[in-house]
């Protein structure tokens, strides 16, 4: 059985990835997580404590499915392309759902800087991802870039057709 504060954020993460986070309240959450409210405030303080929570669980969760999806790539050019089939799969499994991170930060104001700072962290990260696994800052700035923009179109259009497109521009940049 799950504990309280792991419903609360299983939950959030389904309400906020179905109806967004400003549209999801607190006495929902609670609801359909079937905690009491005095159970909630014990781990949060407010929804925007649960969304950093949130973030940040998601944040591991993303970064070790991704490591693992890539795992048994050797090259570091199979990793690279890796990478975007790894974007496919998160898009067969979530339905198209997009980035929790980019999701969220169209939702909230600009001076939020608990939440922006958890968003800036995660793509800093996946930036760094790349980078490392490049070890050139403008080659895998560009892939970032192409990666990010895949997740957005292809959210946009429920479709992996620039996921692909970009996996054979990426293909030309790193051989």
């Amino acid at each position: 059985m799950t504990s309280p504060k792991q419903r609360i954020i299983e939950t959030a993460l389904r309400l906020f990835s179905t109806q967004g986070y400003n549209t999801t309240g607190i006495n929902q959450i609670i609801s359909e997580a079937n905690v009491a409210k005095a159970s909630f405030y014990q781990y949060f303080k407010s929804k925007e404590d649960l969304c950093v929570e949130f973030l940040n669980a998601r944040h591991t969760y993303w970064f070790n499915a991704l490591n693992s999806f890539t795992a048994s790539e050797t090259r570091v050019n199979s990793k690279v392309i890796a990478s975007f089939d790894f974007l496919i799969f998160m898009n067969k499994k979530e339905d198209f759902r997009g980035c929790s991170f980019l999701n969220t930060l169209s939702e909230i104001p600009m001076d939020n800087q608990k939440i922006l700072a958890v968003i800036q962290n995660h793509k800093s990260d996946l930036r760094s991802y790349f980078l490392e696994l490049l070890n050139n800052q403008e080659l895998s700035d560009h892939v970032y870039l192409l990666f990010e923009s895949s997740i957005i179109e292809s959210q946009m259009f429920r479709s992996n057709e620039l996921i692909e497109v970009s996996k054979r521009l990426i293909t030309n940049l790193i051989q």
